[in-house]
């Protein structure tokens, strides 16, 4: 998983990761952990991880999140007996600051007790300090503290590019906090995600909308309700994400980011499947005809119209590439 491959060497500038210090690459691959377990302790835990990786080795940290008071949620290199600790810090202007003197504001904003919590974690010594805030739509909702204990110090490359993936996480990290729903939660962590790797890898934003959209619509004209319309949701939004790879394969790809969510599984076989044909000539099994999942077949036909937007064009693949009574619904829910 992506918060255990910290000892894999990162790229090396923005433009080794696609333009940007947060590739589409590595934040699909965290898509799958946040789903399995979608919680602001999750997100914080990785994003530690992460930014640790941009800084370099001899890195250790601790993510804060405001609830009233601001408690340690997440540990990089440090007892997990911090979590749970209400600690006051250098994070309190919500501002990033690169701290010369390491942890001593931090000790100082602290009671001795917490001072001896703090000891004992070995957090006395840090000799430099870079502090992130974590803010959705204006609002501090949390930070990231990197403790720097290497040579070298932190660059303003550096700074910037932990920053930004900051800035990338926050309206996660907002959303969860506002929300006790894991549907919701699920499809704000994905769409948020689609639309992140779109900007970086493809040419159309906002193609997993337009093909979400009409999916949905094709979906309840073709009878599809409750559970059923959400794997469509979940299909329709990731189908291409395996793009991230490449065009080669790409079903198989999305549809293995999946894996380790069994609530997810009728979309995972909906992604693998999306680019089968009715005739049995598609990838990647030939499945043909009705064998091929129903939440598949109407994926394909919206992706095919919002690539083409010409009714005509879809309606001449009807019977060879596409379910005739998909193509149907299409043109009944175009008008």
């Amino acid at each position: 998983m992506f918060r255990r491959s910290r000892q894999n060497n990162p790229p090396t500038s923005p433009t080794e990761m696609g333009g940007s210090a947060v590739s589409g690459l590595d934040v699909v691959q965290v898509l799958g952990e946040l789903l399995a377990r979608p919680s602001v302790e999750g997100v914080l835990e990785n994003a530690l991880v992460y930014a640790a990786r941009l800084l370099g080795p001899q890195v250790k940290g601790f993510a804060v999140i405001r609830r009233g008071q601001d408690r340690v949620a997440a540990v990089l290199d440090y007892p997990r007996s911090l979590i749970g600790l209400n600690l006051s810090g250098p994070w309190a202007a919500m501002r990033p600051r690169l701290l010369s003197d390491g942890s001593s504001e931090l000790y100082e904003s602290n009671s001795s007790e917490l001072q001896k919590q703090l000891d004992a974690a070995g957090m006395r010594e840090v000799p430099l300090s870079l502090v992130v805030p974590v803010i959705d739509r204006g609002r501090g909702v949390g930070a990231l503290v990197l403790d720097c204990f290497g040579p070298g110090g932190i660059s303003p490359g550096q700074q910037e590019d932990v920053a930004r993936f900051a800035a990338a996480i926050g309206p996660l990290v907002g959303a969860m906090e506002a929300r006790d729903d894991w549907q919701q939660t699920a499809r704000h962590i994905t769409a948020a995600v689609v639309e992140a790797v779109e900007s970086q890898n493809f040419d159309s934003l906002g193609h997993a909308q337009q093909v979400t959209e009409l999916s949905l619509k094709l979906g309840r004209d073709l009878g599809l309700t409750g559970r059923d319309l959400e794997t469509l949701w979940f299909a329709a939004t990731m189908h291409d994400l395996g793009k991230v790879h490449g065009e080669a394969e790409h079903a198989l790809i999305g549809a293995n980011f999946l894996h380790a969510v069994p609530y997810l599984s009728e979309a995972r076989k909906a992604i693998r499947h999306h680019h089968e044909r009715w005739d049995g000539q598609g990838e990647p099994d030939k499945l043909a005809g009705e064998d091929i999942p129903f939440a598949s077949r109407i994926v394909a036909v919206a992706n095919a119209y919002a690539h083409s937007g010409n009714l005509e064009q879809v309606q001449a693949e009807s019977g060879l590439s596409l379910d005739p009574q998909v193509v149907e619904a299409l043109a009944r829910v175009l008008v």
